[in-house]
Parts: structure tokens; sequence; C-alpha cells
């Protein structure tokens, strides 16, 4: 098959599919004994990505393949094709969000020690929600707590490859200089709430109350190109939190 053709097959199936599509996905809409081989596939998709230069949409690979989408100088153009807002996220959801990003796997209790108060379980669920985390296993001690990881989906989310563009610890002096390398720049909300210990009676949670806009780009993209079915493949093994 010539490049220009497969070329063409492979734009058509990215502006249709509405979310990322991998090689092997593809591989797929091919015949087996008719389909190109990766090299070629490999070959078109830098031909495209070489033809959106200096347009206002890009090629891009995140955790669950390839697809086009806005790029992120027009998006705040882009953004008012549509009415709604963007969803807010607090920060106690972030910091949250953050930590299992670079100390996956990680516990919730793993997470309250760092962050000196308790998880809300209503952020859990967020997460859970949004299928941005997912439970890979459990440690192997009393209670069994549950270990949390990233997905494929949070990959997509933030237009990540995967998890080693994350920007290094050494680069980041403290978590609201994480949130603005995560793309998640906002308003800070207030100190969480200081609260006496469960043996008093009462759980100290996080304050909800302030929110944070996540960055308008990140809008578009969603609406370019939508969340994969596909999962990411978590290790079921454990690391030390404190390894990073």
């Amino acid at each position: 098959m010539e490049l220009t053709q497969l070329r063409n097959i492979i734009e058509g199936a990215l502006l249709a599919a509405g979310q990322p599509l991998s090689i092997a996905r593809l591989k797929s809409l091919f015949d087996e004994e008719d389909a190109p081989d990766t090299d070629a596939f490999k070959a078109a998709l830098d031909a495209i990505a070489e033809s959106c230069e200096g347009r206002g949409f890009e090629l891009k690979e995140v955790g669950s393949g390839w697809r086009l989408q806005v790029r992120a100088d027009v998006a705040p153009w882009i953004n008012r094709l549509w009415e709604e807002k963007p969803q807010k996220y607090s920060r106690a959801l972030l910091e949250t969000l953050a930590l299992v990003a670079y100390r996956q796997p990680i516990t919730r209790g793993d997470i309250e020690e760092i962050r000196g108060v308790a998880v809300s379980s209503h952020i859990i669920k967020t997460l859970s929600e949004r299928e941005w985390v997912k439970v890979v296993g459990h440690r192997d001690v009393p209670g069994r707590p549950a270990l949390y990881a990233t997905t494929r989906q949070f990959l997509d989310y933030f237009n990540l490859k995967s998890l080693d563009e994350l920007p290094s610890l050494g680069e980041i002096r403290d978590l609201n200089e994480l949130n603005a390398a995560l793309d998640l720049d906002g308003e800070s909300s207030e100190d969480d709430s200081a609260a006496t210990s469960e043996d008093d009676g009462t759980t100290t949670v996080d304050s909800a109350e302030t929110e944070i806009d996540p960055p308008s780009e990140q809008h578009a993209e969603r609406h370019s190109s939508s969340e994969s079915d596909e999962r990411d493949p978590a290790p079921n093994s454990e690391t030390d939190p404190s390894a990073l």
C-alpha cells in the first residue's frame, strides 16, 4: 500500500474514532494478510505530524495511542464553541492526585501521612469516577489497604505519553509548583481545616470549598479527542513511598 493511501486512512480513522488509537488498533482496520507493517504505520504517522506543522491542530501521542487535537495556543478561542465551563477541582484533590502520580502504588494511609490530614472519601471517589486512578493491588499488612496508581486515562487527559514525561521532583519545590507543571494552575484553596483525631470522635478532612480551574486548553483537547476505554496495565507490586 502506498504511503499516501495509508496516511489518508489513518487520518480518517483518527478523526472518526473520537479517542486515541494505538498502532495495534490501526492495524486491526486491515485484513491480516494486507496489513502494512509497523514501520509503515510509523512513517505515515510521521508524515501526518509533519503536515500539521503551522496549523491549528496537531498529531499527539498520549498514553492510549495517537490522536488529532487542538493546539494549546488556539484553545482559548476554540473553547468558546462550548457553553459549559471547565470542571473545577479542589486543591486537596489535586494534591492527592499528584501524590498518586509520583509515588504509585500508594495507599490512602500513605497519602494521609504525607499531607497530614485525612483523605476525604469524596476525593477518592471523584478520582476513580474520572478514571484517573484505580486500585492495582493491596499492601500485605493487617487490613490489606488498597494500592492506588494512575491509569491511561490520566495520561490522556494531561496530554502525556508516559509517566516519564512528568516533571521530576527535583524541578519542583512544592505542590503549588506541581499543579502548575501539570497545567492545573488556579487559585489556591485555603489551608486544610484542623481537627482532633478519630479517638476524640472526629476526623480531620480536607477543605473542598475553594476550587481550582484547570487550563482551558485541556477543555478543548477533551472535545477534540475523548478518553480511551483502555486501561493502564499497572503493577501489583509495592514500591517504597519514600523512594522518590
